[in-house]
């Protein structure tokens, strides 16, 4: 028994040290991938342009499963109605997974919307949305989403604002086979973004500015060929044993129903007419 606890640990240490802990910077992590003439990509900065020619974009150059991604970003400034900040997970396919921060822009004086939704298999369709309780254009502000096997939470300026827990072993599917990469971007969706479109982008308030620095990426690096268990496993082994990545505390909880009290404007699984009565099966469970 003695040589097999010891030949254990010895494969959990080799486990571990194959499997690469990111934490890197945006000029380390990330390439612009659209609207290059606008971006400037350098150390812990990046700067996305939007114009009536071209909005522009940036990926990570690696796929995570499980971790912490967090970046500070300071959005669009002024009337910024028809424009939309996006900074979020996705995995590739029709049956992506996707985890999202977009930040709607909004006429001069208008509190930002800030959209949240996740997707699992290609289904989206879970959205919640808030008001910032701050002015996001002043300055920087951390935006965080912890993913781990048991749970995601979204936080903002460490407060977290939305929690959705995993009931996979009941038939609701979670992302945790997929690795997802990280991108930003800065585009026009006026079409949509501000009141469904009624406002339309103001070109000459253009050129549009949103400025990330600070961009971290402590996630278990996948490559395909690791598996959920090891990325798990990894998990256990490494820092993600924090308080932070266990189910919220008191004083956490206190923290998120106070925004989802006082600034939540819409959420999915309060929609009845929109499912027809048929909710989805995570709104009778849960999340907190």
């Amino acid at each position: 028994m003695e040589n097999f606890e010891k030949l254990f640990i010895l494969f959990l240490f080799a486990l571990i040290h194959t499997i690469v802990l990111v934490d890197a910077n945006f000029s380390k992590s990330m390439y612009i991938t659209w609207g290059a003439q606008h971006a400037i990509l350098q150390g812990e900065d990046l700067q996305l342009v939007l114009d009536k020619t071209s909005g522009s974009a940036a990926e990570t150059k690696k796929r995570f499963l499980f971790g912490t991604i967090e970046s500070r970003i300071k959005l669009v400034p002024g009337n910024s109605a028809g424009t939309v900040t996006a900074y979020y997970l996705s995995s590739i396919g029709s049956q992506h997974d996707e985890l999202d921060f977009e930040f709607l822009g909004n006429s001069s004086g208008q509190p930002y919307i800030v959209h949240t939704n996740i997707y699992t298999q290609g289904n989206g369709s879970r959205e919640q949305q808030f008001y910032l309780w701050f002015d996001p254009t002043a300055d920087f502000h951390n935006y965080t989403i912890h993913w781990n096997p048991t749970e995601i939470v979204w936080y903002i300026d460490s407060i977290p604002i939305r929690v959705f827990r995993n009931y996979e072993n009941e038939g609701i599917a979670y992302p945790n086979k997929q690795g997802m990469k990280v991108y930003t971007s800065l585009w026009n969706a006026d079409n949509w973004a501000t009141r469904g479109g009624l406002v339309k982008t103001n070109w000459t308030n253009a050129p549009f500015v949103a400025k990330f620095n600070h961009f971290r990426a402590r996630a278990c690096k996948w490559n395909g060929a690791i598996s959920i268990n090891q990325c798990a496993l990894n998990i256990a082994a490494n820092w993600w044993t924090s308080p932070t990545y266990k189910q919220l505390g008191y004083a956490q909880l206190g923290q998120m129903n106070w925004v989802r009290n006082n600034y939540m404007i819409y959420d999915y699984c309060r929609d009845t007419k929109r499912f027809n009565g048929q909710m989805p099966p995570e709104c009778f469970k849960a999340q907190f």
